[in-house]
């Protein structure tokens, strides 16, 4: 959405040094971290566009994004450390390489960091006076002074690692430190856990010092608290940046831990994508571990489907919703390194913004597909109502795996029940089993939801069941990929929109009038992980999420 092309016209005359400039406002001879965001979705065809980055008067760098990538449309970042001169402007540049057959270059967007002193954040290191007074006592007062600044030195580690992190989130607050008077405040005991993993190195640009967020939910004051999930509790916060936050906090005896908490940063630190919700970084101090992600006003989808207190959504709403999630699961698929399979897709986990715009969740569970393999062999884990049973019965999980849990979601939009109600008939109880049976025996139109069974158009509708039955196949060869699925709810969209209410449902005349919009607006998505907020109901807390070893 940021993106930006020169637009270079093939047949003009262009200068070799027209450029485009962005000019900031940064602390004047300060040190500052840039990362500059591409992703190449302009191009025709491979190795087309080659171009120049400038930072300030004195930085250049060639960007080649297929030598990068080696494909299109892949986002990457470089980072690069900038000193600031006394100006307090920094100047941002792109223009085209004079060695470039096509004369033209793009910018997705960049961050500017400024790094904070080291004296802002470790104590000042007195400097020592050697006096050697002969060879044997000269070499006895080195080793009792170097034992000594070992000590004072990992004594100093040791404090420094309960108050902030040596390199902030994202901006460098200035000015005295915070008090002690939060930091001091004991978290609740958390036995058997342990510090995050040296993983957690490899983000150390999103981490966020523990004093920040007790700032930002005011302590974690419980007018704050939003939701409970799999992993902990959720609050509401501001940064004071002025950004809006949802802060995940584990506690004791959750079903997520170490793993899980390592999971969802590496997936979200490689990801970006307007349907998938992302992370604004992590705290791991102490014995803390806490993500915090933007905030979806909306909530959870299930909440809007359950939730009479909430208004209730139309037919038209549910079907750009269930079209969003598929995008977002679909490049979680594709988009990332070697493809990611979210293992824990359900309508808990579908998030809505202030614009009902869906963002997919909760990437704790998640699982990198090695490249050249169908399938990853691993333990059986996920929520009962949504497993795939081919997963279930082979412990071979694949991508066709989130395809039939998104088949159970488009269900429950369907019909605004639970995956699994044990209060009903038992025939009844498992949402995906009833609906194909309805399905089969021409009842569909029964169980769906009353609320938006008038506003349904019947071609709409035939089109969605459809979908949703190729999704919940028995085996995950007959299943589509995601975006087919997204294709199909595209079209059943535009059926809804077009479409004459009664007239018979025919595929191939309906599909030619509405071929060329499909394509235009199926192009592929441009590259831009929250909280389950576990609704309480009746049979959830015995059904939860099955973990099998």
């Amino acid at each position: 959405m940021t993106a930006k092309e020169m637009n270079i016209s093939t047949t003009s005359m262009v200068s070799e040094n027209f450029n485009i400039t962005w000019s900031y406002n940064v602390t004047p001879n300060a040190q500052h971290l840039v990362r500059v965001h591409f992703c190449d979705i302009v191009s025709s065809s491979q190795s087309k566009i080659r171009f120049l980055l400038y930072i300030g008067s004195y930085l250049s760098q060639e960007i080649d994004p297929y030598k990068r990538m080696g494909r299109l449309a892949t986002p990457f970042f470089v980072d690069f450390v900038v000193d600031s001169d006394d100006s307090g402007l920094m100047n941002i540049s792109i223009g085209p390489d004079s060695s470039s057959s096509v004369k033209n270059a793009f910018l997705n967007g960049f961050e500017i960091m400024e790094m904070m002193r080291e004296s802002e954040f470790v104590k000042p290191k007195q400097k020592s006076v050697f006096v050697i007074v002969g060879p044997f006592l000269g070499g006895l007062v080195l080793v009792c002074i170097f034992g000594g600044l070992l000590f004072i030195r990992l004594r100093c580690r040791k404090s420094e690692s309960v108050g902030t992190s040596k390199w902030p989130s994202f901006t460098a607050y200035k000015g005295s430190a915070p008090s002690n008077k939060m930091s001091q405040q004991s978290s609740p005991s958390r036995e058997g856990t342990t510090n995050a993993s040296p993983v957690l190195d490899l983000y150390l640009g999103l981490k966020i010092p523990f004093f920040e967020i007790q700032l930002a939910t005011s302590n974690f004051d419980t007018k704050l608290h939003i939701g409970k999930g799999g992993f902990g509790n959720v609050y509401r916060g501001t940064l004071r940046t002025g950004v809006k936050v949802a802060v995940k906090r584990s506690e004791p005896g959750s079903s997520q831990g170490i793993p899980e908490f390592q999971m969802e940063i590496m997936v979200l630190f490689k990801i970006r994508h307007r349907h998938l919700v992302s992370l604004i970084g992590y705290c791991d101090e102490g014995l803390e571990m806490i993500l915090v992600y933007e905030l979806m006003e909306k909530g959870t989808l299930r909440e809007h489907l359950y939730n009479s207190k909430l208004p209730c959504l139309s037919w038209k709403q549910r079907l750009e919703i269930c079209l969003g999630a598929a995008r977002g699961i679909d490049y979680l698929h594709k988009g990332a390194t070697g493809g990611i399979i979210h293992r824990d897709v359900k309508s808990t986990n579908i998030l809505l913004d202030e614009n009902l715009v869906a963002k997919v969740a909760d990437f704790g569970l998640s699982k990198s597909g090695p490249p050249g393999h169908t399938h990853v062999s691993t333990f059986v884990k996920g929520t009962f109502g949504y497993l795939d049973p081919e997963y279930f019965m082979t412990q071979q999980l694949t991508q066709k795996s989130d395809v039939f849990s998104f088949g159970v979601v488009l269900l429950e939009v369907l019909c605004a029940r639970p995956a699994i109600n044990p209060t009903l008939p038992r025939e009844q109880v498992n949402l995906a089993e009833w609906g194909m049976f309805c399905k089969k025996k021409g009842l569909l139109d029964q169980i769906v939801d009353p609320s938006v069974k008038a506003q349904i158009n019947p071609n709409s509708l035939r089109k969605f069941v459809e979908i949703a039955e190729k999704c919940l196949q028995e085996y995950g060869a007959d299943r589509p990929s995601l975006s087919d699925v997204a294709w199909d709810l595209e079209y059943a969209l535009q059926l809804q929109q077009t479409a004459i209410v009664g007239e018979p449902y025919d595929s191939t005349t309906v599909a030619s009038s509405l071929l060329w919009s499909s394509i235009i607006r199926c192009l592929p998505s441009v590259t831009s992980e929250f909280y389950s907020d576990e609704m309480a109901i009746l049979g959830e807390a015995e059904i939860g999420t099955v973990f099998l070893s």
